[in-house]
């Protein structure tokens, strides 16, 4: 993330040694690393949240396409049953002699 090596870190702690003096600086920095630490877990908190409910999204975007699938596969399967119903009710016609039909631009 930061790109901080050794040499900032030592100028980074002579400035704060003088600038806050050496019977403070111990008390300070083990402020600072609470803090940072402190930072760093509620950092770590918000990715997982995000993460879980990132998840939780795409659970529900598969269920919504399983029911839609659902109902795809229920509309097929009346689709079938109609057409074996009309199928059923065509074989029990009599059979009759086939009647000639001429198309309006076939006549002469």
């Amino acid at each position: 993330m930061f790109d901080i090596g050794f040499s900032e870190l030592v100028m980074i702690g002579l400035v704060s040694l003088l600038v806050i003096g050496p019977e403070r600086l111990p008390k300070v920095a083990r402020l600072a690393g609470f803090w940072i630490g402190k930072t760093r877990s509620m950092v770590a908190s918000v990715k997982a949240e995000i993460k879980q409910e990132l998840q939780a999204e795409e659970i529900r975007q598969i269920m919504k396409e399983q029911a839609d699938l659902h109902e795809f596969h229920a509309a097929i399967a009346e689709t079938a049953e109609a057409a074996d119903s009309i199928k059923t009710s065509l074989s029990a016609l009599p059979e009759e002699a086939p009647v000639d039909v001429k198309l309006p631009h076939e006549q002469k």
